[in-house]
Formats: structure tokens, sequence, C-alpha cells
């Protein structure tokens, strides 16, 4: 059982983080909004990865990277992870995208 994936998720979370704080991308600038839009979008990920594994189209597979925790069957801790990461990067994102093109 490794933290190396679980740890460089978290470690990209944290980068995330710093440039929010930084730009005032988003939690930074709006918590409630952020907030609410991150907790949607994973929810909405994991119950897309939910109905993947129980059609038997993903799998969690294995790797000598992975802690070896799942949530549920098939869905390892470091899904959950990821999808924190994808939703917060597509936030800094949008917000960035937005003040570049003069929209604030």
């Amino acid at each position: 059982m490794t933290l190396a994936y679980l740890g460089l998720l978290l470690i990209s979370i944290a980068g995330m983080v710093v440039l929010d704080w930084k730009f005032k991308l988003a939690f930074y600038r709006d918590l409630k909004v952020s907030a609410v839009t991150l907790v949607l979008g994973v929810a909405m990920f994991t119950a897309w990865d939910d109905m993947g594994i129980r059609q038997g189209i993903f799998f969690r597979g294995s790797g000598q990277w992975m802690t070896g925790l799942q949530l549920f069957p098939e869905y390892p801790i470091e899904e959950l992870f990821f999808l924190i990461l994808l939703n917060y990067l597509c936030l800094n994102i949008l917000e960035f995208a937005k003040r570049v093109r003069g929209k604030k």
C-alpha cells in the first residue's frame, strides 16, 4: 500500500488553493457559490462513476501507486480526490478566463 498517487493529488489540490488565494479566483472570491459548485460537480461525477461501475464499464484496476482503500466497490479513495481536483481546476480556469475576457 502506497500513498504516492493520493499524495500527488493532495499536492495538486494545494497548488489549486495557492493559485485561488493569490488571484482570488473561486473560493477566495465567493466561498458559498464555489463550495456549492464544487460539491455538485463532485456529486455528479461520483454518480456517473457509480453508474459506470454498476454497468461494468468502470473498474478500479490495480496499481502500485494506489492506497488500495475503496469508498465503495470499485471506487478508490483517489477517485474522490481526483474529482475534487478536476472540479477545482475547472472553477479556477473559468474565473481566470472571465478576467482575461474582462468579465469580472
